[in-house]
Parts: C-alpha cells; structure tokens; sequence
C-alpha cells in the first residue's frame, strides 16, 4: 500500500473511531442521568477548572451532576450543537459564547440565560524535553511557524482564530498550510506529547493539564485572541432551577481561585452585560447561602 492509500485508511479509520466513540458517549450520558441528577455538557477550555468545582455544588447543595464534555463547534459526534441536535436531555451547556449564542438563535438555549464564566487566552506547547522557540513577538512567532516541521490546531474556537484569521494576519498562510493539522476529537497537547506535531496550539486551560509536554506560552498580544466562555440553560431543560444554581456558582467569586489555577481569567459578576445575568431572584437568593 503506498503512503497515500496509507494515510487514507488512517484518517477513514480514526472517523470511524470518533464516531463509534461518540454513539457510546452519547449512550453513556442517557443511561447515567435520572430524574434526580444535573445534566451538564461542557467544553474543553473549561473542563479542569469544572472538574474541580463540580464537587464543592454537589456537597454544597445535594445535587448530582453528570457531565458529558464536547467541543464548542466542528463536526466530530461529540460536539455539542451535535449533541444537542440529536436531542440529547440537558439542563446545562458551558462553551464558547459566540457559539452558546447561535444556539440561542436556533432557540437550543434559553434566551437570557446565558452567564459568561471566563476568558480563555491562546497558547503553544512543544514535546516535553524539545527545544521552546520563540514566540515573544509577531515576528519571531512568524519565524517558528515557517521554520516547523508540523503545526497542530484544534477544530474549535481557537483553531478556527488560528487557521483563518491569524495565518492570514502573518501573511504566510499559503507557505505553512500543507503542514498545518485540525485535531479533531483530542486535545492538540495529546497529539504533540506523542511526536505526531512539532508544536501545537489551543486554549492554554486546554494544553496545561496534558503530560508529555512543556508550555511555551501565550500569543503575543498583538495576535491574541481572548474568548469567553458561557454558560446557559438549555431550552426544555429537566432541572432548570438546579441548572440555574450552578451557573451561579461557577459565576460566583468563590470558583475564582480554581479558575485561575487552570490558566483561565474569571469574568466577575460586575463585569456581565445585563443580558447575561439571570435574574431569577429566589436562584441569586439562595446562591447567597451556598457561596458566601
């Protein structure tokens, strides 16, 4: 078999492989969740962070939450719009915010529901043990993109930035693109830790909890792109007043320090359009007593 055909029945291997996973993920989520319990759905810029605070709702109030994770936008079977279209039960989704709003639109989300949690930053990573390039300035990350044997980015909120906008930006999108990869249904971390790509990008929350790697680093300001991830309860949703009393907790100044840990920077209360805020005033009451 020559290398073409090879790569091929690789990539038509790895499809299949996500979409199996995806079916039995989906499965797991509906068998998992009863009458009594939370569904939530969140990506992945915020899965450490709610990883950590998920325990502390649950002492706090009671309630169980089960959780399924999927990407912001792409067209892997996990993703959440997929999940969603395929009618999957949820009281919560927490994702990128301009995407929680299309879902709006499509009246997926409730409308005035959503919170916005965090700012993500973008960032680069290299196999543990290699050399960091350099990436301080416009300049010099234009020189390690060109000098790269291979560049990873996810199929989400920030490979989308990445690939279609700040490539563009550089003026060097047509000189890298034949060794430019979309991950999809794994962190880039995972595919750089394991040799498959020289460098790779993604929401720093995202590169920081996967081993095999050492973080490089931030885009330069000039290149960032801060996205706020959001949460909102979804339309129909079976537990909408406990949907409600999370997002309050995850928005409340006690999840701060474990948003910060995980290289995330926390959207205060104050700083909310009004449209973000819920206004359910027996929800703020009785976040009163839980958080403070």
């Amino acid at each position: 078999m020559n290398t073409t055909k090879a790569d091929s029945a690789l990539t038509f291997a790895r499809s299949l492989k996500l979409t199996v996973l995806g079916v039995m993920a989906a499965l797991l989520f509906l068998l998992a969740a009863d009458d009594g319990e939370v569904r939530v759905i969140t990506s992945g810029a915020f899965t450490a962070t709610y990883l950590e605070l998920v325990p502390q709702f649950e002492r706090a109030t009671g309630d169980k939450v089960v959780t399924a994770f999927g990407a912001s936008m792409g067209n892997t079977p996990d993703s959440i719009p997929n999940r969603l279209k395929r009618g999957e039960p949820v009281d919560v989704v927490i994702m990128a915010a301009p995407a929680l709003d299309e879902l709006i639109k499509q009246g997926k989300i409730e409308a005035g529901s959503r919170r916005d949690l965090v700012r993500s930053s973008i960032g680069m990573v290299v196999r543990a043990g290699a050399p960091k390039p350099d990436i301080s300035s416009v300049e010099a990350l234009k020189r390690t993109l060109l000098a790269a044997t291979s560049i990873a980015y996810s199929d989400s909120a920030s490979g989308v930035y990445i690939s279609t906008q700040m490539f563009q930006r550089l003026g060097i999108a047509n000189q890298i693109i034949s060794k430019c990869k979309k991950i999809e249904g794994e962190r880039v971390a995972a595919v750089v830790a394991r040799g498959d790509a020289q460098i790779g990008f993604q929401q720093i929350s995202e590169l920081l909890p996967v081993p095999g790697i050492d973080f490089v680093g931030p885009l330069p300001p000039e290149l960032q792109k801060i996205t706020v991830f959001s949460a909102g309860v979804a339309s129909g949703a079976p537990h909408p007043g406990a949907a409600r009393a999370l997002i309050e907790f995850l928005a409340s100044p006690t999840a701060a320090p474990a948003i910060k840990k995980n290289g995330l920077d926390p959207v205060m209360p104050d700083e909310s359009d009004t449209h973000t805020k819920n206004n359910d005033s027996s929800v703020r009451q009785r976040s009163v007593y839980l958080w403070a």
